[in-house]
């Protein structure tokens, strides 16, 4: 991705954001701007006109974290935004090396089986593994029982962005559609901040841009996030509808990669339609190995 177009796009959007009364400055007149001037965020950031429009030119290279800190806080950006900024710096930083190192071919991942033990062991809720381009790379019996229709996609790996945008399913299955939407995007986003030379998030990114308007929108807006832990609402085809908490933990011995758990609240009308699902996906399992015996 072209880390100056980043750059220039994310700190203009999020200077759009912020009105003259949230930065404690006076609204004035006739502003053309959505947001604050530029000098109003040089003003904040204690960093000259002519410094700030060169950064918001997309030249980050060689910006110290003193100065990245102060225009942190002038756009008021959250802790993943502020993230994200130090992100497209480090970037920018490689952006004008010299000599790059040689990108090693992607090998394709495949989940150690201790940790497919751990998947396995969690049997009240789904439980799953996915990276940043929202692959779905490991998952217990209810989490593929649950992922059931991103799972039909023969494509592999899953990927819950792909379904999110491109299959009509995910309005079914995500009943509040555009909060998911809005989430899925962010994430990305963060991603490609993250890792700008990752080229499966390349291709993905410009699949779903050239498929689907929503997400060219969303893509548009340069909103990212962190997305650790809350509540959900899902309609499943076989139980209905759900609504569980989740926890995202940041796996140590695979950086990049977050293992995920759901869980519904005990008693609940959702921990029962957990159970059903478990019920069903029990039976789809014998189903499937009756008929494997039966063609053998």
């Amino acid at each position: 991705m072209d880390n100056r177009k980043e750059v220039r796009e994310f700190l203009v959007s999020r200077r759009a954001k912020i009105t003259p009364e949230q930065a404690g400055l006076p609204s004035g007149r006739n502003r053309r701007v959505p947001g604050l001037r530029r000098s109003e965020v040089a003003d904040l950031a204690g960093v000259s006109i002519e410094y700030y429009s060169k950064l918001e030119r997309g030249a980050l290279a060689g910006a110290s974290a003193s100065v990245l800190e102060a225009i942190a806080r002038a756009l008021r950006l959250d802790d993943a935004e502020r993230a994200h900024l130090f992100n497209l710096a480090q970037a920018a930083e490689g952006t004008n090396a010299i000599v790059r190192p040689r990108r090693r071919a992607a090998k394709p991942w495949s989940p150690r089986p201790s940790l497919q033990w751990t998947l396995d062991a969690v049997t009240e809720g789904p439980a799953f593994v996915r990276n940043g381009r929202m692959d779905l790379l490991a998952a217990n019996r209810l989490a593929r029982a649950f992922y059931a229709d991103v799972y039909a996609d023969p494509q592999r790996p899953a990927n819950l962005a792909r379904f999110t945008f491109l299959d009509q399913n995910a309005h079914r299955f995500y009943p509040d559609w555009d909060l998911f939407a809005d989430t899925c995007v962010a994430i990305l986003r963060t991603e490609a901040g993250r890792n700008p030379y990752d080229k499966e998030l390349h291709d993905l990114v410009g699949e779903l841009s050239t498929r689907s308007d929503d997400f060219r929108r969303r893509w548009g807006a340069h909103n990212v996030r962190h997305h650790g832990t809350g509540t959900k609402t899902f309609h499943h085809r076989i139980v209905g509808d759900l609504t569980l908490a989740y926890e995202g933990l940041e796996m140590a011995a695979e950086p990049g990669l977050t293992l995920t758990i759901y869980a519904a609240e005990p008693g609940s009308p959702s921990e029962e339609a957990l159970r059903l699902l478990a019920s069903w996906a029990a039976s789809q399992e014998t189903d499937a190995a009756l008929h494997a015996a039966s063609t053998d």
